[in-house]
């Protein structure tokens, strides 16, 4: 899930030519978020009369700007401080260098693609549910939250353009823009997110002395930096609500089906081996073999559970971007496998 600052990124680090070239794309590009979500929002107070959001009927215009203003502040504001908050998870110490492609399509099994389009998609609806809270439209809150996920990773790709060890990938680039499209498609035709996307964790121990270093090495030793950065660990879930889509039937509202994807034995982006500076192998465990995971399980919708406390429903809207832990069935290397309990 390669989309969060290089932990280099720190304005004491910066040579005064390298800033020049990295930082201002990022400001300007931020800045420009900002403007376009005033922009937007404001056109559509125009025309609330003739499309008229369900919060908008209870809502004076002037309640709605200053929660429109608010929203578009808070939505650059926000992701500014997460960027610096999530500065010191990434990349150590890497030089930059001026904006580059980079092609990494091949890289870690593109689990971090998946990341790449969970992101998206979360920042895209965490977005929207902001927008409906002011009252603006229902289609100008589809497409202002829809696509700030897009923007919000795109910000994030500008800077991998601009690291040495990395650069812009049109790889993340084209799963940002469908997990964001996922989120903008379903909104238009259901006015509902039937399918959501989740994702779930568990910490690794490798049970082995030098795969547990190596581990340190890639990953990071705290919970909060393999939570990131661990692919072995991560699995990612499409979680569809079955009575959304089968409205007739007996099914309890919150009972839904996730499909999962996520790998595990890998060492290094590509191979696992390693090499200095030099061309010298370092470390070399290409015996161990890298693998798919799918996985099949239950899932709850925790946005059906219904509550009339505001702030155990919000709650419960945050916590449904994770995967509920339930039993599951994985397919991988040709077999299956069952697991008691799937975090």
């Amino acid at each position: 899930m390669r989309g969060f600052l290089p932990k280099g990124w720190m304005l004491k680090q910066y040579r005064y030519d390298k800033a020049a070239g990295y930082k201002k794309p990022v400001l300007l590009f931020l800045f420009s978020i900002l403007t376009v979500q005033q922009m937007l929002a404001q056109d559509s107070l125009q025309s609330q009369k003739s499309y008229p959001s369900t919060a908008s009927l209870t809502l004076s215009p002037g309640v709605i700007k200053k929660r429109v203003t608010g929203v578009a502040i808070a939505n650059v504001v926000g992701y500014g401080a997460i960027l610096v908050g999530l500065n010191s998870a990434w990349y150590a110490d890497y030089p930059r260098s001026s904006f580059h492609f980079f092609d990494d399509n091949a890289e870690w099994l593109q689990v971090d693609k998946v990341g790449h389009f969970y992101s998206a998609y979360i920042e895209s609806r965490a977005s929207m549910e902001l927008w409906r809270w002011t009252g603006i439209s229902r289609k100008k809150r589809i497409w202002l939250g829809g696509l700030s996920g897009l923007a919000y990773q795109g910000a994030l790709e500008v800077m991998d353009g601009f690291s040495t060890q990395w650069g812009f990938s049109w790889g993340d680039f084209s799963a940002n823009v469908a997990g964001s499209a996922l989120l903008i498609g379903q909104e238009l035709a259901w006015n509902d997110q039937r399918i959501k996307i989740k994702f779930s964790f568990h910490k690794n121990s490798y049970g082995d002395a030098q795969l547990n270093q190596r581990a340190d090495d890639l990953y990071g030793k705290t919970l909060a930096q393999r939570f990131i950065k661990d692919y072995n660990a991560q699995t990612y879930w499409a979680s569809a609500n079955l009575k959304a889509f089968i409205p007739e039937s007996n099914l309890p509202a919150w009972l839904g089906v996730a499909v999962g994807y996520g790998a595990d034995g890998m060492f290094g982006a590509r191979s696992n081996i390693a090499k200095d500076k030099e061309g010298n192998i370092t470390f070399d465990r290409s015996d161990i073999s890298r693998y798919r995971q799918w996985y099949l399980a239950p899932d709850i919708d925790l946005t059906k559970i219904k509550t009339n406390k505001k702030g155990i429903r919000f709650l419960l809207t945050v916590l449904s971007a994770f995967k509920f832990p339930t039993p599951s069935l994985e397919f991988s290397k040709g077999q299956f496998k069952v697991h008691a309990l799937h975090f």
